[in-house]
């Protein structure tokens, strides 16, 4: 790149690196300076609303959000207390809201349909609820809504069912199965589907924990092909216009359904380190793949690797997987069990390091430390013409996964308070920050302390401005006074 030449002279290299100066002081906005949010991907016709309808907010997984939430000013709270992990907060074109919780009872997955209109306390009840098969820690947990606002799942015994929501000739809600599209045959017994998305043509992909990636097509035809030995699918997976990422704890891929089969459209390894890092539920990468970009809102793909110490923000490019850049991220040591948030040219990277789960899924293998401090941070990280270049980077520690709405331009999660070396007394907070600089903007207190873990969940905006959050025990909603 540097053979070309100025008034007939080769470039020497003081000359490139005043020239990249130059041109980065162009392009590489400092801290402060506000991110552009460049279009996004056209909308997937098999899902509901932009912003609502998956836990990372669309089929990219971008986990943005167009609907402006409920800002920087006073809050009030309330409180859904369903006696459960809520990991999944989905809103439907009928307004109303389909979470789908695990009890701690018994650790059964549970859908239940709440109308966000009615008053949450004092009891938070769902207007109906439906317990699905157990499965895996995992299995389950990703579901999506689709254009009928019915719910898409697998179940713990290999069915992909569609629950419909309606009312009974009493006028009482219930939750119903619509569909089931049996998957014994495609996904091994003890296997459970761990990410779920549907593509621009209506196929259905599913990725399993054990390493399976398949598509459902129209026709309700399941199509399978499996991993090479020992490759693990820890995490959700996404769609694009141009095909769909799977991040295995060995590599990146991305794939197409084509003449009526699945196509691997390409691989890319990463680093997945020496071990799992506290703070990680598996030995990989902890990246639900993020589609994003300037130019059609899915120009690129990223996840951040599980190098040690200190974890890597990868991107490539959708249509030939080359690479656009690599470069470390968070802390020394650090690492992230969250997608990353992206938009235009910009990508949030939130730190998991050292967060207290409190169970991993079987065979996630031992952490090396077995225990650390929960560092956190937060770092911006833009696209720019020679690869990529940190905005920002703040001591945020966030406790869920950030959702960032262009509808008012603020990033919203919720952090974990207290020391470093985490305790069951820890108490959380609700935070805005802005996006140009990674500041605070805002702080709300939340009530209680163990009982309101985030967990590292979504959370979701609502079409009325609210913030709904899951916890380890239900669901909170803060909402602008």
């Amino acid at each position: 790149m540097f053979a070309r030449r100025i008034s007939g002279r080769p470039r020497s290299a003081a000359t490139v690196l005043v020239v990249l100066g130059a041109l980065l002081a162009c392009v590489a906005p400092p801290a402060g300076a506000a991110p552009h949010w460049g279009p996004p991907a056209p909308p997937n016709p098999y899902l509901g609303p932009a912003g609502t309808s998956t836990m990372h907010g669309d089929a990219g997984s971008t986990d943005v959000t167009p609907l402006p939430g409920p800002g920087t000013g006073r809050h009030s709270l309330s409180a859904y207390p369903l006696v459960s992990a809520c990991p999944t907060l989905l809103q439907g074109s009928d307004r109303l809201v389909v979470a789908l919780c695990t009890a701690v009872a018994g650790q059964v997955p549970t859908v239940h349909l709440i109308d966000p209109a009615a008053p949450a306390a004092p009891f938070g009840r769902s207007l109906a609820r439906f317990e699905l098969a157990k499965g895996s820690l995992l299995g389950g947990v990703y579901a999506y809504l689709d254009n009928d606002n019915r719910l898409v799942v697998v179940d713990g015994n290999r069915q992909l069912l569609r629950l419909g929501h309606s009312r009974d000739a009493g006028g009482a809600w219930r939750l119903t199965v619509d569909s089931r599209v049996d998957l014994s045959g495609s996904v091994p017994p003890g296997d459970n589907v761990t990410g779920l998305t549907p593509d621009w043509n209506g196929n259905v992909w599913f990725a399993t924990g054990g390493g399976v990636v398949g598509a459902v097509d129209r026709a309700g035809i399941a199509h399978a092909r499996a991993l090479p030995a020992g490759e693990e699918v820890q995490n959700s997976i996404s769609s694009s216009p141009a095909g769909t990422a799977v991040a295995s704890t060995h590599a990146l891929y991305q794939w197409s359904f084509r003449d009526g089969d699945l196509h691997l459209d390409w691989r890319r390894d990463y680093d997945r380190g020496g071990s799992r890092n506290p703070g990680q539920l598996s030995w990989g990468t902890g990246s639900t793949p993020t589609y994003f970009g300037p130019s059609t809102g899915s120009d690129f793909v990223a996840i951040v690797d599980n190098a040690q110490p200190r974890a890597q923000l990868r991107v490539f490019h959708i249509e030939s997987g080359d690479e656009v850049c690599t470069l470390p991220v968070l802390a020394d040591p650090g690492g992230s069990e969250n997608s990353p948030v992206g938009v235009g040219n910009s990508v949030y990277v939130a730190g998991t390091y050292g967060y207290p789960y409190p169970v991993v899924p079987p065979g996630a293998g031992p952490a090396e430390p077995a225990r650390a401090p929960f560092t956190g941070g937060m770092a911006r990280i833009d696209i720019d013409p020679i690869g990529c270049h940190e905005v920002w980077n703040n001591d945020v520690r966030s406790a869920a996964v950030p959702r960032l709405s262009t509808g008012d331009g603020h990033l919203y999660t919720v952090i974990r308070e207290g020391p470093a070396v985490t305790t069951p007394l820890d108490g959380f907070s609700f935070v805005v920050i802005d996006p140009a600089d990674g500041s605070l903007a805002h702080t709300s207190p939340l009530p209680g302390t163990a009982v309101n873990d985030t967990l590292q969940m979504s959370g979701l905006v609502t079409d009325t401005g609210d913030f709904w959050q899951g916890t380890v025990t239900g669901i909170l909603r803060i909402r602008a006074e």
